[in-house]
């Protein structure tokens, strides 16, 4: 079967873009255009090749600097194109700024006739995005819990069904419109068109869990340099997604102030002196570290029990915050383990911190490899790249797609098609 839809089948070169507070990420896929017609489970996207340099002009995933994101954006993408052999116009964008908010509501419409037909289903999509897009906020993802007909609930597709009134049990992700316009003119300047806009914390998830957690119940948190993202998911659907503005990184520059040491001694001292595991018994061990501002040569000393104290403390606070969200959204109780990602995931002890904290189950991230991408892709660091890789291949995730001018007109024609068929 696999062969002779091979001798037909033509495919979309896209990007797919993921700028953080340490580094920014491109990885370069062809989309089978027929992958519609035989079915998501059947076919992949081919990866091209991928490009990774230090991010620049953004601070805790917001644009300060638009010069300095701009050449960040390029040479990630310029690697990218030498790797992959070819050039990319259009990207998918992961969301990480601008606040981002989750928010479960109900709409209702009447149905014209006398079965739900495309229509009504068109209609009330369009006053989900309306009531979501209120205030001021821009609309990152709508997905359909379920639909309601004449009152009763969990309807998986009504279409064709009799019924007066039709309603359906939204989750929609939204952003600050200002941080998400900065972001998107970093992508314009680099003569890139956001085709696609993905929340983070959802594209990471994708990436980092398996879809059974993600139908039992299972929060995940991406723990990055200058923010942590989480994405709670119940029965195969996400049900809460925000952004914290803390990191890793913030246990570093507390480890400097403290120590009153450069930032790149903390980094160290962090990475390998440091485990958030319960008591250690290594804790009077010294540390030897250079000091900030001083002439080359002078040292000083702590102990690891004092920076193991200092870095989980952060922590602590971070978990705290998390956990504080959590009940807010009304998430919590989905919840059955927590996957941990992100490259500060990778703290030693971090797993045995957050069993304590949260009271579930808790494991690390393994991100499968992509063909075509180097082997330094395939760990926790880079969850949101390979969970962009599955959103480019599944157009009915419910991700918002942007509109721009005919040079992706093709593209967003079927994406919009198979997006709108989703519901």
């Amino acid at each position: 079967m696999r062969g002779r839809v091979s001798s037909r089948r033509s495919d979309d070169v896209i990007g797919l873009l993921d700028i953080g507070t340490s580094k920014v990420a491109c990885v370069i896929v062809a989309v089978p255009q027929w992958r519609a017609a035989v079915g998501l489970n059947e076919v992949a996207v081919r990866v091209l090749g991928a490009g990774v340099c230090p991010s620049r002009g953004v601070k805790s995933g917001t644009v300060f600097a638009f010069q300095e994101a701009e050449h960040a954006v390029r040479e990630a993408v310029a690697q990218a194109e030498r790797s992959a052999r070819t050039s990319v116009e259009s990207v998918l964008l992961a969301v990480g700024c601008g606040r981002l908010r989750s928010a479960t509501f109900t709409a209702e419409t009447s149905v014209e006739g006398r079965v739900v037909e495309a229509a009504d289903i068109e209609r009330l999509m369009a006053a989900a995005h309306q009531h979501a897009e209120r205030d001021g906020r821009a609309l990152l993802h709508l997905n359909c819990i379920s639909y309601r007909l004449d009152g009763t609930g969990g309807i998986g597709h009504p279409l064709g069904l009799a019924g007066s009134k039709l309603g359906a049990d939204l989750h929609a992700v939204t952003a600050d419109d200002a941080p998400l316009r900065n972001m998107m003119h970093v992508v314009e300047r680099a003569y890139l068109a956001a085709v696609g806009l993905v929340p983070a914390p959802y594209a990471s998830a994708l990436a980092a869990t398996t879809g059974e957690e993600r139908q039992r119940g299972v929060l995940c948190l991406d723990i990055g340099a200058g923010t942590t993202s989480l994405a709670a998911f119940a029965q195969g659907h996400l049900l809460s997604c925000e952004v914290v503005p803390i990191g890793g990184q913030h246990a570093t520059f507390d480890l400097a102030q403290a120590l009153s040491a450069p930032v790149y001694e903390a980094e160290r001292i962090k990475t390998h002196h440091v485990s958030l595991a319960g008591a250690a018994g290594d804790d009077r061990e010294s540390i030897a570290y250079a000091l900030a501002d001083e002439e080359t040569g002078t040292a000083s000393r702590t102990t690891k029990g004092e920076v193991r104290a200092i870095v989980r403390e952060r922590m602590v606070r971070l978990f705290g915050e998390v956990a504080s969200r959590l009940e807010r959204s009304q998430a919590a109780r989905y919840a059955k383990r927590v996957v941990l990602t992100g490259g500060a995931s990778q703290q030693a002890g971090l797993v045995d911190l957050a069993v304590d904290l949260f009271a579930r189950p808790v494991r690390v991230a393994q991100i499968e490899p992509m063909d075509g991408v180097l082997a330094s892709f395939a760990n926790a660091a880079f969850s949101t790249p390979a969970g962009l890789v599955q959103v480019a291949l599944d157009p009915s995730a419910g991700m918002h797609w942007e509109r721009h001018g005919p040079r992706t007109a093709g593209y967003l024609r079927r994406m919009g098609q198979w997006l709108s068929e989703s519901f």
